[in-house]
């Protein structure tokens, strides 16, 4: 039996985000709604300093899931459900950006140049 999400933050977010697939006909959106509809243990949890490796020039990382603080940030745009305290802290001091799902969204609302990551 499948569990309902209790959560009325994110299931506002899927919403969303399943909303902005369909207005902006952007199908990286309903990727991540899909994925955020798992289970939370299935989601991504992903090192900062493995965001700045895979992440090229010019692109934004979504994760759909958690970010961490392990590793080193370079200047990076990353957007995703949570962020740890270090991780937030490390991508800032570094002269990067965190941003919450719904504020990705609204600023490239037609997906180009994001990348999901830990998917």
């Amino acid at each position: 039996m499948r569990r309902k999400k209790t959560n009325p933050q994110l299931i506002k977010t899927i919403e969303f985000l399943y909303k902005a697939a369909e207005k902006y006909n952007a199908a990286v959106w309903k990727a991540i709604a899909k994925k955020l509809e798992k289970p939370s243990r299935n989601w991504a949890e992903i090192n900062v300093g493995k965001i700045t490796k895979h992440l090229k020039e010019g692109e934004i990382a979504i994760v759909p899931g958690k970010v961490l603080g392990m590793g080193d940030a370079g200047k990076i745009e990353v957007a995703a459900w949570k962020f740890s305290k270090q991780a937030r802290q490390k991508i800032e001091k570094a002269g990067g950006k965190c941003y919450s799902l719904v504020e990705i969204v609204e600023k490239y609302p037609n997906g180009s140049n994001v990348r999901i990551l830990g998917g």
